[in-house]
């Protein structure tokens, strides 16, 4: 199984983005590409072309597809909601791809970035719910350790300082 992770430019130096640790937990079963318009990645258009591959974005009600069978390629887009829409609409080779929309059984804990969409997973936790999905749950609980650790401790808010 593999994950791409198309990130928008921004997203590189942000201390807030998870696609990070999704790297350090799958190791080589992950990669992050730099999103370019015009110069969509050569080794992602040759994966497409293979086949097994979709796409993790949210759909309208009636695209909605959450069966993981058959995909052994998951490409995420790793950016703001407002940058991963940017780049949904921009990229036709992704507008081909089979899309997944995944039903978490809960809520995101996601809390390092204001203006979240309620219903909406972080990158992390989007591998988090493929990976238990498919049975692998130990690179679940491994990338659920770093993501706690990562993200602030409930309630705690921006700027405080622990303790006080």
């Amino acid at each position: 199984m593999k994950f791409t992770l198309l990130t928008h430019s921004k997203e590189f130096g942000k201390r807030s983005n998870t696609g990070k640790l999704v790297l350090e937990v799958l190791g080589d079963a992950a990669e992050q590409v730099r999103w370019d318009r015009l110069n969509p990645p050569a080794g992602l258009m040759e994966d497409i072309e293979a086949g097994g591959v979709a796409l993790v974005y949210p759909g309208a009600p009636d695209e909605s597809d959450d069966d993981l069978t058959g995909i052994d390629h998951f490409v995420l887009i790793d950016g703001t909601w407002h940058e991963a829409r940017k780049i949904h609409q921009r990229s036709p080779y992704l507008l081909k791809l089979r899309r997944v929309c995944l039903k978490p059984a809960g809520t995101s804990r996601y809390n390092l970035r204001k203006n979240q969409k309620e219903a909406c997973l972080c990158t992390a936790e989007c591998v988090m719910e493929i990976l238990r999905g498919t049975g692998r749950n130990e690179e679940a609980e491994q990338l659920l350790e770093r993501f706690l650790a990562f993200i602030r401790p409930p309630g705690a808010m921006r700027g405080a300082v622990p303790g006080h």
